[in-house]
């Protein structure tokens, strides 16, 4: 049974969703209402770990996860788990990771379908020649996650 909530945050309004006891999906700019009322589950200690993110207290998530994808954008999606909090990767280097070293453009497209952002960090690769490139939440919220990682400017997550 699918559930899901609304909830701010620094880098705006999330959906977010899960089955049964495992998170699917997160999707930025939500329209709808923030969820009132006491989340439970799941979603509740989604809703736990993304404050302590934003506040800067939280380096990795430790949630049950099942976006749903190809084999290869699974791949793709595990080696960004393993990208280390405060740093980036390149497309390229994702590619090689997941020893695939041709599939560049592929390894971007399979980013760009993440279904899982900030928990499964795709904010975290940017253009081999360090420049951000582009993102589900915008390039604004992007730069937003990546400086609070360096510990620039950490904020609470709104209620």
């Amino acid at each position: 049974m699918m559930i899901g909530a609304i909830l701010d945050s620094p880098v705006g309004r999330l959906r977010v969703e899960a089955d049964e006891n495992v998170i699917t999906t997160i999707f930025f700019h939500a329209n709808e209402p923030v969820s009132k009322g006491r989340l439970t589950g799941v979603l509740a200690e989604l809703q736990a770990q993304l404050r302590l993110y934003f506040s800067g207290q939280l380096e990795a998530f430790d949630l049950p996860l099942a976006p749903k994808g190809t084999p290869f954008q699974q791949d793709v999606w595990q080696a960004l788990t393993k990208i280390p909090y405060g740093e980036t990767r390149s497309y390229a280097e994702i590619a090689k990771k997941i020893g695939r070293p041709d599939a560049v453009r592929a390894v971007g497209a399979a980013n760009g379908q993440n279904p899982i952002p900030i928990v499964i960090p795709c904010h975290r690769v940017i253009g081999s020649n360090g420049k951000l490139t582009g993102f589900g939440g915008g390039l604004p919220a992007k730069r937003f996650l990546l400086d609070l990682e360096s510990k620039q400017k950490p904020l609470a997550m709104g209620d």
